[in-house]
């Protein structure tokens, strides 16, 4: 499996950590997966042992690991069902976010980089903070100076230098790419590199593994949406690998103040200038313009997912019915509750709801 560009179709440059590309300045992307049951190397610890899936690294190279998947899959009553969820907040840094960073950590190693910047609202800041520390790469990262406090002092305390922007998510974007432009860093940009991509299919596997079948519906927060894509095309690796017959249903959930998805699925591009980008307690789904919008659209088109916006009265209500339960998250996972209010009595059995970041992270 090869990395081209979506514009020019020009494969991923030999050398180098480009996040964009070099001749068009289009996105890169990996395209569909196979996943082969005889190639999982169960000697290896968490996600490595679906090695054999991820794209861009020698085959020799060694990780640059934390000991990030194999979290836990815990049923729990949800609206008079049971519903299994899947406990991304016991990840080594507390997010989802590892199981893509560990992937573009040991990509950039691969690649000769020893200084690279990465922009975030938290979670994917906080991970890559972690595995940059953990491959000897000098990280900088650029956060909203709103970000949560457990996280940013989470970042500064796995040596990485943080760079506090005023104003919105998209802008702290814009302020990393102008500097950028006049610094030899690379860019570990979990929204423009699709190495993370096969990481966060690992979900899927292991939701297979745990499940003994295919999920009827999974549930989670989408903001960039990279997680869902991943277990979308993870799922699709695993029907075209004949262990699951049909795919599972995905629901994407937004914060109602950002659902630019939501949005864009309902009412179609010419909605796309009412999207917003307000002030929301799920700062891990603020984002304004998801860069693959396109390729989920094209999920939901297929018939195979939907979003659903949640409003923000709403947000702490699901973060404390999930607490009753044992689980312990932040805001943006907590998401998930509302969606499930809204479309559980339409979604098919087994239904996994997956919960992205640690309560540990949020002050309130």
């Amino acid at each position: 499996m090869t990395m081209t560009c979506t514009n020019c179709g020009r494969p991923y440059p030999g050398e180098g950590a480009p996040y964009k590309c070099p001749r068009c300045g289009g996105l890169f992307d990996t395209g569909d997966w196979n996943f082969d049951p005889a190639q999982v190397d169960a000697s290896q610890p968490g996600i490595w042992r679906y090695r054999h899936t991820f794209t861009g690294l020698p085959a020799d190279f060694p990780a640059v690991s934390l000991g990030e998947g194999s979290t836990a899959l815990v049923w729990a009553e949800a609206l008079g069902r049971q519903v299994a969820f899947k406990c991304e907040m016991f990840n080594p840094s507390g997010s989802f976010k590892d199981r893509g960073t560990t992937v573009i950590a040991t990509f950039l190693q691969s690649r000769g980089v020893t200084c690279a910047v990465e922009d975030s609202s938290g979670n994917a800041g906080a991970s890559f903070a972690a595995y940059a520390a953990r491959a000897g790469i000098k990280a900088g990262i650029y956060v909203p100076a709103a970000a949560s406090g457990p996280k940013r002092a989470q970042i500064e305390f796995y040596g990485a230098e943080i760079r506090p922007i005023a104003g919105s998510r998209a802008e702290v974007t814009l302020a990393l790419e102008r500097d950028l432009a006049a610094s030899s860093d690379a860019y570990a940009s979990h929204a423009y590199l699709p190495v993370n991509l096969p990481g966060y299919a690992t979900a899927a596997y292991e939701i297979f593994e745990q499940l003994g079948t295919a999920p009827g519906a999974v549930v989670l927060p989408a903001g960039q949406g990279g997680l869902l894509l991943g277990l979308y095309r993870g799922f699709g690796a695993l029907q075209r690998a004949g262990l699951i017959k049909t795919l599972p249903r995905v629901v994407g959930v937004q914060a109602r103040a950002c659902s630019p998805l939501w949005v864009l699925s309902t009412a179609g591009m010419s909605a796309y200038g009412f999207i917003t980008e307000g002030p929301t307690l799920a700062e891990g789904v603020r984002v304004k313009n998801p860069l693959r919008a396109g390729a989920m659209l094209k999920m939901v088109a297929a018939g195979h997912g939907e979003f659903v916006p949640v409003d923000e009265v709403d947000i702490m209500r699901g973060r404390d019915e999930l607490a009753k339960r044992g689980l312990y998250v932040e805001p943006t996972s907590a998401l998930v509750w509302s969606a499930l209010e809204q479309r559980l009595a339409f979604l098919p059995d087994p239904v996994v709801a997956v919960l992205t970041g640690s309560g540990y992270k949020y002050s309130q």
